[in-house]
């Protein structure tokens, strides 16, 4: 019998790394931002200075009171509107009575454009909170304080930035 001989088989190692850097970029995930839960405050929680400034809770403490000052301005805003007096077209014969009567829808008017001025700024100080620039000057980026916030919860600038603010514009309103 003739002698066969077995033919080599050309070994060739498997491209393990290329396989484990397939494997690798396969098995490892794409890191997607967590979404965290909201986080829920009690009713009557006030920041407090012992907390980090500007920390998540205060957002939704600052977020909270803005809406619901906003609501409430909304709310007074339409009461004036449909159920004052604005809506009292009787004339008058006394001349002493019409003055009495259009200076009264004056004011309430120039009330009313004041709240919608407000509201203007409730939901620009909404955004800075979206935006995580609340709570921070807009001229100085210092803190505003979380009692200038309390107090002003559409602050946009710190004490100090404030007054030079108005100097300037007086300065401004002078020429």
């Amino acid at each position: 019998m003739p002698k066969t001989t077995k033919a080599k088989k050309k070994v060739t190692k498997p491209k393990t790394k290329v396989a484990s850097k397939l494997k690798t970029k396969v098995v490892s995930k794409p890191k997607i931002a967590a979404t965290k839960a909201p986080i829920k405050i009690s009713k009557n929680y006030i920041p407090k200075d012992t907390e980090k400034y500007m920390c998540e809770k205060h957002r939704v403490f600052f977020r909270i009171k803005l809406n619901e000052w906003k609501k409430e301005l909304v709310r007074a805003n339409n009461e004036a509107l449909y159920n004052g007096s604005m809506d009292d077209n009787s004339i008058s014969a006394d001349i002493v009575d019409q003055a009495s009567s259009y200076t009264d829808k004056n004011v309430e008017m120039k009330a009313i454009n004041r709240q919608i001025k407000l509201i203007s700024e409730i939901d620009k100080a909404l955004m800075r909170i979206r935006d995580d620039t609340y709570g921070y000057c807009l001229d100085t980026a210092e803190p505003i304080g979380l009692k200038r916030l309390m107090a002003r919860p559409v602050a946009k600038y710190t004490i100090v930035a404030q007054e030079k603010h108005e100097k300037d514009e007086k300065v401004h309103a002078d020429d």
